[in-house]
């Protein structure tokens, strides 16, 4: 059974190129990101981890911290970092986890758990090591996404979901497709148009079961 939404990740205990963290202390009462890689050295992943990098005060406005996951080792990490801050312009101040076990890989379904890796591995050989996970300050996954080695990540994406996330629990409601901060949300359908009008001021019917307001600034 896979990881699924609103179930608490596992507490584990990682060694990263920072030292040894447990998930849960490291998350404390912040919102958390764990983008994973399939290995080090490899041009998609090291684009991503430079457009990482280059949104530190992004991911800091959003009381958010940020960790890598690779299936390879400490000192390769470090090494990496180097070519991660060359690409991106910027200091990779994040953790990375050396996952060369894969106890964080298959723990968050990644691998399947008898997987084992062959010697002479190629990223090819652990390929599914390309997931996105969003975290709550409860230690709830609240959104996970899955890409292909192909295809870098749009880190823009991330943090748009990632303002969704916030803003939908802090405010108790919904967000519409490619909503960004400032625009109209969607009021649940649990309450009604009189609270709904008394919270927000207006409301905008556009459906019988769609209603859109705009959150008090």
């Amino acid at each position: 059974m896979g990881l699924r939404i609103n179930d608490e990740i596992p507490n584990l205990t990682v060694t990263t190129d920072q030292g040894t963290l447990s998930l849960h202390d490291w998350i404390g009462d912040s919102w958390a990101i764990l983008f994973s890689h399939p290995k080090d050295f490899t041009p998609v992943c090291t684009t991503e981890f430079g457009a990482v990098a280059q949104l530190a005060d992004e991911w800091e406005k959003r009381g958010t911290k940020v960790m890598g996951i690779s299936v390879d080792g400490v000192e390769d990490h470090k090494k990496w970092k180097g070519d991660i801050e060359t690409y991106g312009g910027a200091k990779a101040g994040f953790p990375i986890i050396a996952d060369d076990d894969l106890e964080v890989a298959k723990a968050f379904d990644m691998l399947p758990a008898e997987y084992v890796l062959p010697d002479g591995r190629t990223p090819a050989d652990s390929a599914t090591v390309r997931v996105v996970f969003i975290i709550g300050p409860d230690k709830k996954l609240k959104l996970s996404m899955t890409y292909p080695m192909t295809v870098g990540r749009n880190f823009g994406e991330v943090l748009r979901a990632l303002d969704a996330l916030q803003t939908s629990a802090k405010e108790n409601v919904a967000t519409p497709a490619n909503w960004t901060v400032g625009e109209d949300v969607i009021v649940p359908v649990a309450v009604s148009d009189e609270d709904a009008i008394a919270k927000y001021g207006s409301i905008e019917t556009v459906l019988p079961y769609l209603r859109k307001a705009k959150l008090p600034s």
